[in-house]
């Protein structure tokens, strides 16, 4: 198993930054594909970006698309997503993922990740 813990949410003006970190512990981090997920209140959880077990490959939700960046370090076992130009409709609750079996990079469904964080709270103040 993969346990997963986020960290770095917290409260920013619009076109503000923030840095979430995803530290990741049991079996072997590298060898893991990862995503950020997100859940605005009273809407369903949905994908935000995605990386390959070696770093070199990423995906992005089209909402996102050149503002956020989602990178990792292996060696740190911890995978980030650094969010510039902060959107009110940013507001969410931020999960990372790790990828399970059947995952692809351009995989946007819940179904392809198996382990998951408690999140972290990201708010974004007009």
């Amino acid at each position: 198993q993969v346990q997963l813990v986020e960290s770095g949410g917290g409260l920013v003006q619009a076109g503000g930054s923030l840095k979430l970190s995803c530290a990741a512990s049991g079996r072997t981090f590298s060898s893991y594909p990862m995503g950020w997920f997100r859940q605005a209140p009273a809407k369903d959880r949905v994908f935000v970006a995605a990386i390959s077990w070696s770093g070199y490959n990423t995906y992005y939700a089209d909402s996102v698309k050149g503002r956020f960046t989602i990178s990792r370090d292996n060696a740190k076992n911890t995978v980030y997503l650094q969010m510039n130009s902060l959107k009110p409709e940013d507001t969410a609750v931020y999960y990372c993922a790790a990828g399970g079996v059947g995952w692809q990079l351009t995989t946007t469904t819940r179904g392809a990740y198996s382990y998951w964080g408690q999140g972290t709270q990201v708010t974004v103040s007009s």
